[in-house]
């Protein structure tokens, strides 16, 4: 079993994106590499993070939807 990745994109409203996986850090003048082995490795410890919570969100609200058609008188 693979480990998961990050997905694409900009992480947390944060300079940083996510392009064919690399990190790039991102700014007014353009967008830069991110090479630095241990600081691209906390980038993604902390957009699988970010996803998990994400994901965690979701299911949350899929259970409390579930809850409220199971109890259309809003009683639990």
């Amino acid at each position: 079993m693979s480990a998961p990745t990050p997905q694409q994109g900009r992480l947390a409203q944060a300079p940083v994106v996510l392009r064919g996986g690399r990190w790039w850090l991102d700014g007014e003048a353009g967008s830069v590499p991110a090479s630095d082995p241990a600081f691209t490795a906390v980038l993604d410890d902390f957009a699988l993070s970010m996803a998990a919570a994400d994901q965690a969100v979701a299911n949350l609200r899929i259970r409390q939807d579930e809850a409220s058609c199971a109890d259309p008188g809003g009683r639990w």
